[in-house]
Formats: C-alpha cells, sequence, structure tokens
C-alpha cells in the first residue's frame, strides 16, 4: 500500500513538473523567435547569487527556479558581444544584493575591458551598491545610478560564527582533530571566538583584499587610498553625494536611460536579454575550430557518488559525476586539452583524493589546466594540485591544505531529553565511532595517529608535485589560506589569470597556434528536456533541492534588506 501512494504521489508530482516544463519551454521557444536586430544592447541583470556554471537538474532547474545567472554566460555572451557587429553595447543592471566573489568579479571586469577594448560602451546602472559590488561598477564605461539609489560604501570586515556556548548548553561536546592551528572551521564548534591564528589569517588576507582594491579603483576611478578612506568615512551616501564625490558619472532613472538611448523613430530600446543572447552559437561569430579544449565545471561542497545540491549548503560535486566528465574528456579524440575549473571550499577527504586521482590520469594522456575561481581551497586544492598547470584570479582564495574530523558527544542531550542507549558488542574498537561517549585515551591516539598519517602523505605528494621539499609546504599548510596572488608567490599555482588565459595555456600544452580559434566544449552538458524526463526521480528530486535552496537564500537576503532599509516607525 506505501508503495502504491509513493508511486501515485510520484506520477503526480512528475506530471505537474512536465507541465510546468511544457509552459516553461514554450516561454522560452517564443522568446527565442525574433532576430537579434542591428543596433542592439545587450542586457546582463546581477541582483543575486552567481553560480560559476549550471546548476544540476538541468531544464527543470531553470524552469522551478527561474532563469538562474551564471558567469559562463556573462563570460561566453561578452566573448560574443565584442565581435557582435549588431550589438552596439552592454548594459549591467546591478543590486548590492549580488553574491558573487571577488575572482568572478574580477573576470567579469576583464571580460569588460575586452568589450571596451572593441569600441564598444559598457554602461552599468545600479539602484544599490556597496563596496564589493562597486568593483564590477568601477569597471564600466560610465556609473549610472538613480537619484534614490541606496549606496553603502565602507571598510571591509571579516567575522567567524562561533556556537560552542550553544553546544555546551545542549550537552554536545565535540570530539575533533584538525591539522592545524590555522584549520579555524573546527573553531564553530571549539571556541566562543577567534584563535590568534585564525585572526592572523584574516588580517593578511584582509590586507590582500584590500591592496587589490585600491589598486584596483585607482586605476578605473582614480581614487588613491586617502580618498578612498575619506569616502568610507562617511559610509551612507544620496545619489547626489555619491555623484559630488567621484563614485558614479551620472543620475538616471532606468526609463530615463532608456530613452536616451533609443534610436530615432523608435519606441523602445533595441535590446537582448542574456537568456535569449546565449542561444547565439559561437561559432556563427567565428569563435569555434577544428580542435576542442574540454571545460569542466567542478562548483560546490565535495561530497559523496553523485553531484546534486543541498537545500542548506548549495551546490554539491560527488566524485563519480566529476570523475565520469574527466574520463569523457579523456578519451574524446576531439579533444586536445582540458581546463578544469574549480569552484569549491573543500568538503570530504576521500571524495577529494578519488576527483584528484582522475585529474592525474587524465593529465598524463592530455594536458589538463586547471582554472581556479572564487574559492579552491582545502578539498578543492586538494582537486587541483595534481594539474599541468594552475592558474587563479589574484582575489582566488585557496590553500587551506589541512584536515579535520571527528566526531560529537551527542550522550549529554540525550540526558536533556531523556533518551538512553544500551549496547552490545563483540571485537575491540566497536564505539571509537560511537556518538554515545567521548574517546578514550587509546581510541583517540589510534584516531589522531590515522588522521596525522593521511593527511602526511597529502603534503608529501603536493610538495613533489610542486616541485617543493616537505618542510617548505608544511610551512604553507595547516590551514593557513591565501590570495591568489599570495599563492603565485609562494608557488602554490603556476599563474594569475582568469579563464581565457587558461584555456590559452591549454592550447599551448596541447601544441595549438595561439592565434587558432578552439571549441570550448562546456561539461556537464545542461540536460534537455527529453534528458531531464528520461532521468526520472534524480533530475526531479535535484531540481526540487534546488528550488528550496534559492528560496531559502532570497527570503534571507529580502529579509535583511528590509531590515536594513526599512522607514523606522515613530515612538508611541
Amino acid at each position: 500500500m506505501r508503495n502504491f501512494f509513493g508511486s501515485a504521489l510520484g506520477a503526480l508530482f512528475g506530471i505537474l513538473l512536465l507541465v510546468a516544463v511544457a509552459a516553461g519551454v514554450g516561454s522560452l521557444v517564443a522568446s527565442g523567435e525574433s532576430k537579434i536586430r542591428k543596433h542592439s544592447w545587450l542586457l546582463v541583470d546581477l541582483h543575486e547569487e552567481l553560480l560559476e556554471y549550471d546548476p544540476p537538474g538541468g531544464i527543470l532547474s531553470a524552469v522551478t527556479s527561474g532563469d538562474v545567472e551564471t558567469l559562463q554566460r556573462i563570460l561566453s555572451n561578452l566573448r560574443k558581444a565584442r565581435l557582435d557587429k549588431r550589438i552596439d553595447g552592454v548594459i549591467f543592471r546591478v543590486s548590492a544584493g549580488l553574491a558573487a566573489g571577488r575572482a568572478k568579479t574580477q573576470e567579469i571586469r576583464a571580460a569588460i575591458a575586452r568589450v571596451r577594448e572593441a569600441d564598444k560602451k559598457v554602461l552599468c546602472w545600479s539602484d544599490s551598491f556597496d563596496n564589493r559590488t562597486y568593483l564590477l561598477l568601477a569597471a564600466c564605461s560610465e556609473v549610472i545610478v538613480p537619484p534614490s539609489a541606496n549606496i553603502e560604501f565602507t571598510g571591509f570586515r571579516s567575522g567567524s560564527l562561533h556556537v560552542k556556548r550553544a553546544l555546551d548548553k545542549l550537552g554536545i561536546r565535540p570530539n575533533l582533530h584538525k591539522l592545524r592551528e590555522y584549520k579555524s572551521a573546527a573553531e564553530l564548534v571549539t571556541q566562543d571566538s577567534m584563535s590568534p591564528e585564525a585572526r592572523e589569517n584574516v588580517e593578511w588576507m584582509l590586507d590582500e583584499m584590500w591592496d587589490m582594491f585600491v589598486e584596483t579603483l585607482e586605476q578605473d576611478r582614480g581614487l588613491d587610498e586617502s580618498k578612498i578612506e575619506a569616502l568610507m568615512q562617511h559610509a551612507y551616501f544620496t545619489a547626489e553625494e555619491a555623484h559630488e564625490r567621484g563614485l558614479v558619472d551620472r543620475l538616471l532613472y532606468w526609463d530615463e536611460l532608456e530613452h536616451e538611448l533609443l534610436r530615432e523613430d523608435e519606441h523602445e530600446l533595441r535590446s537582448v536579454s542574456q537568456a535569449r543572447y546565449a542561444r547565439v552559437p559561437p561559432k556563427k561569430l567565428g569563435l569555434s575550430g577544428d580542435k576542442a579544449v574540454a571545460v569542466i565545471h567542478a562548483q560546490g561542497m565535495i561530497f559523496g557518488r553523485e553531484s546534486g545540491v543541498s537545500p542548506l549548503w548549495g551546490l554539491t560535486m560527488g566524485h563519480e559525476t566529476i570523475g565520469a566528465e574527466l574520463r569523457r574528456a579523456r578519451l574524446d579524440e576531439d579533444v586536445a586539452a582540458v581546463v578544469f575549473r574549480v569552484d569549491s571550499r573543500g568538503g570530504d577527504a576521500l571524495a577529494s583524493d578519488l576527483i584528484s586521482r582522475e585529474v592525474d590520469i587524465t593529465r598524463q594522456v592530455k594536458p589538463v589546466v586547471v582554472s581556479m575561481v572564487d574559492v579552491a581551497a582545502s578539498g578543492g586544492y586538494d582537486i587541483a594540485y595534481r594539474g599541468s598547470k594552475i592558474v587563479a584570479d589574484p582575489m582566488t582564495v585557496t590553500g587551506s591544505i589541512g584536515s579535520i574530523t571527528g566526531k560529537f558527544n551527542m550522550s549529554g542531550l540525550h540526558d536533556k531529553l531523556g533518551i538512553t542507549f544500551d549496547v552490545v558488542t563483540r571485537g575491540p574498537m566497536a564505539l571509537i565511532d560511537s556518538d554515545l561517549r567521548d574517546y578514550t585515551e587509546e581510541e583517540r591516539v589510534r584516531f589522531e595517529d590515522n588522521h596525522t598519517q593521511f593527511f602526511k602523505m597529502w603534503l608529501e605528494d603536493v610538495a613533489k608535485r610542486r616541485s617543493m621539499t616537505f618542510e617548505q609546504v608544511e610551512l604553507l599548510a595547516y590551514g593557513r589560506v591565501w590570495s591568489g596572488r599570495q599563492a603565485h608567490e609562494k608557488g602554490l599555482i603556476d599563474e594569475l589569470g582568469d579563464l581565457d588565459r587558461a584555456v590559452a595555456l591549454a592550447k599551448e600544452l596541447a601544441g595549438i597556434p595561439a592565434d587558432e580559434e578552439v571549441t570550448l566544449s562546456h561539461y556537464p552538458e545542461r540536460k534537455g528536456l527529453v534528458q531531464s524526463v528520461l532521468s526520472g526521480d534524480a533530475a526531479a528530486t535535484t531540481a526540487a533541492r534546488f528550488w528550496i535552496h534559492r528560496s531559502l537564500r532570497r527570503e534571507l537576503a529580502t529579509t535583511l534588506e528590509i531590515l536594513q532599509h526599512a522607514p523606522q516607525a515613530p515612538a508611541p
């Protein structure tokens, strides 16, 4: 009976989902019927989380969660717009809600620069911005805001969350082993404030980000460090104040900007959306060749076998999913080289090593250039260091070569809840992983020794691959986190650069002339309607999880926005 109801509910959900898909596909087809006219403007709207690549779930994720903006779609469209004679320029619509790391922002900035070099305008219109989003705005030909824009321009901050006291109240005791001082993630549950080492790590990273921020704004806007600090002292700006002090160029409402860009005898701006322009094949603009470079995207927390979505943690990459894509590129005779795009804070050590192994096998067959995005740290560095070459943005967060493992003793919480357990065992160490008690001294020694042995193997291999001594790598490890610029200086990566530089390096290693165009084949391929339906429950479940994740993020962002900008009610 249970199976019957489960099947019936599954079938009903499937039917509803197919109806939604049909509606979504119909909308997509309808929006793509008209041709792109000459003198059009490409519109790029950025106001929430920016993924590096398409989420799992294929078209079902797009239908259930709405159009999902990705870094890859932006870079691809800007690459085409630079050459497309039908496109007069690009307009970015940016809000402070944009959730993109500094490396993603830098990649967009570099692409904007290439469009501007082609004598095309790139305008940025923003209804709200802060110091993080301003890095993107500053790259544009003009920064335009409405007279009512919300503008916050303050110094940098970086904090840490600690739940140790809450765990103490609940009667939960962490039994963790971390390697070592700078692996601060463990401090979430083991301390109630930053350790001196964690604070030191944060300080040198903030110093690095600050230096690059100042360098960028001085180059783009002529704002030196003293001017930036004076602006940050003011903190909150009206649009008029921001204009007077050189943060923005003009004040215009969106309709006024549209009207200004109208051609004679037209009543509507000739524009093309990101989604629509993405359907223009690069080949039409000469951006393809006989040889291919596979761009394999590895984003999210490293965990499990198959890539998916956690409603709380977001995208996850599974070792079997990523491994299959690496093998596919390795065996494809048309693929001359691989660019492995890594955007991950890490995760499970075993899954990381299994992906790293596939990178190593592929590297022995054809070049594998690792291209780091916002973060390639801990397990994210583990899956990267065996590549032929490693390229990172100066603002990429990388390193964090360390490890945390252990268990939680839940007995105190069980006592508070009146829960009891009775256990029968056979053989030694049967309770070593039990959450009913702490490790015994003998268990702790065995557990920590095993953890240390595996970590030492990792350090030795990093030293071998990076042509360093064990002692040199050790000084860079134990959880220390570096910017891409610092990692380059210290030998953890090979070059500084974006995706374009990674592709150029892959071509060089594969013996392809620099001026020869190649076809970029992105993996995993986005699943279409038929593939998604044939995937059955897996695609539907992933799409549902992604919808929940996006909804939670949006609700949190909306709540924070309301709390920050809602007018204060008068006291009674």
